[in-house]
């Protein structure tokens, strides 16, 4: 009566145990492009607004670190770099790399501050 009852809780049981995996290593792979994004950002924020630095400068150093760090876990990374007379604002987005085939999940980092000048005091 009861034969059979284990293969098919295993039939039922191993798929939602491989999804449940898939999805943790999804999330973890997120993680990491969330950071690598993150890191990106901060280089491009350090180059754009130092003394003398431009949009450009930051732009360069952004692609630099992603050139690096992102090869195979961000995909489709677009880099803006706004550097104003008082502000510096740099913005990464991109996708990360699909484990999962449904999920696309976005990846957006905002790293801002201010740019540096040199002042003398009267």
């Amino acid at each position: 009566m009861d034969r059979g009852t284990v293969t098919v809780q295993l039939v039922i049981a191993a798929p939602l145990m491989l999804l449940l995996l898939m999805l943790t290593v999804q999330f973890a792979v997120y993680l990491h492009a969330s950071h690598v994004a993150q890191a990106s950002a901060a280089q491009a924020l350090a180059a754009a607004r130092a003394e003398g630095g431009t949009a450009a400068d930051g732009d360069a150093q952004a692609e630099a670190v992603l050139k690096n760090l992102a090869q195979g876990v961000l995909l489709q990374p677009e880099v803006t770099v706004v550097r104003g007379a008082v502000q510096v604002r740099v913005e990464i987005t991109g996708v990360a790399q699909t484990v999962v085939p449904p999920l696309r999940l976005p990846v957006h980092v905002v790293a801002e501050g201010p740019a540096e000048e040199w002042t003398t005091q009267p």
